[in-house]
């Protein structure tokens, strides 16, 4: 129980008094449930280095394998830090590093992730974000900083030259007992070839998505057209619902006609790397937009595909 002694009562309005027991008890709770959600451990030019930047570190090496026992968050943190400076000094030198790069290594350090804790809602649970797209934002940038950071390095190291005799000297100062093991390794080579998708099939998808679209513009429901007829796995069950921003993981052409639309306009079809769509905006909330899609993607003919197998077969045989 708490006494609070309040001299020279007799002066003290009643109102006055409740609100001042009242701001003393929100304290008290305020002070007595606050907990820590994150926390600034560095800044480098316009980076910043939260707690949780080196907890994603740990969990980062520990999918890809590497035991993170004998490794101080001193240490981890003394990597930010000079990764930091390293992505810093490459936006200097202007090294582009695209979003489709960062893409593709965003989806194989969350697959890994997930294999690691069990599941997409741990990790997002993890890292106290309220769904995915929030996560993918965040994971975003971080993974861009990454790659900006290796760029960089490469591009410091790039004209370095060792010598093999440096080398031999380099490996003979190793103890023997210290010297790493490496298992076997196979190298690959490739050629692909892809099916050509005719003219008369993207025509036909640009038709379709033409028909869709005035449909929609005579009343139609867009939700009922996207779940019938779009093919991304993503969306198309949700009526196309996506929310974004301009840092939203997307394909440049998607939102680049995204946020060129106004709340209820629908965009003619136009093409990504992931076939046609046509987009509806519904609303526009500062730099956050939500809109629904439908996606449709050509298809290849079976000529087109025995093309392609005869083609890459005469090439196996000339090899």
């Amino acid at each position: 129980m708490m006494r609070l002694k309040i001299k020279n009562m007799k002066f003290i309005n009643k109102g006055k008094l409740l609100s001042f027991f009242l701001l003393a008890a929100t304290t008290i709770f305020a002070q007595a449930t606050r907990e820590k959600v994150d926390g600034v451990v560095g800044v480098v030019g316009d980076y910043v280095i939260l707690d949780s930047d080196i907890d994603l570190e740990y969990i980062q090496l520990r999918a890809s394998g590497v035991d993170t026992k004998e490794i101080t968050r001193c240490e981890l943190f003394g990597k930010q830090l000079e990764d930091k400076l390293f992505a810093h000094q490459a936006i200097q030198d202007s090294i582009i590093v695209t979003d489709a790069e960062v893409n593709g290594i965003m989806d194989q350090q969350i697959d890994a992730m997930v294999e690691q804790v069990g599941s997409i809602d741990k990790v997002i649970e993890y890292y106290r974000k309220k769904n995915l797209d929030e996560f993918r934002n965040y994971f975003f940038d971080i993974i861009k900083n990454n790659k900006l950071t290796d760029e960089m390095q490469k591009k410091i190291v790039d004209k370095v030259e060792i010598t093999p005799e440096e080398v031999r000297n380099f490996f003979k100062d190793i103890p023997k007992d210290e010297i790493p093991t490496f298992g076997a390794e196979v190298e690959v080579a490739q050629i692909i070839v892809k099916p050509v998708v005719s003219q008369e099939e993207k025509q036909k998808v640009i038709d379709k998505l033409n028909e869709i679209r005035q449909e929609v513009l005579n009343g139609s429901s867009f939700f009922s057209k996207a779940v019938l007829f779009s093919e991304d796995p993503g969306s198309s069950s949700n009526g196309g619902f996506y929310k974004m921003n301009r840092k939203t993981p997307f394909v440049k052409e998607f939102k680049d006609v995204a946020f060129s639309l106004g709340e209820g306009e629908i965009s003619e079809p136009f093409e990504t790397d992931f076939g046609y769509h046509i987009i509806m905006v519904e609303k526009i909330k500062g730099q956050e937009v939500e809109l629904r899609h439908i996606l449709i993607s050509p298809k290849y003919t079976q000529e087109a595909l025995k093309e392609a197998k005869q083609k890459i077969e005469s090439i196996r045989a000339k090899i």
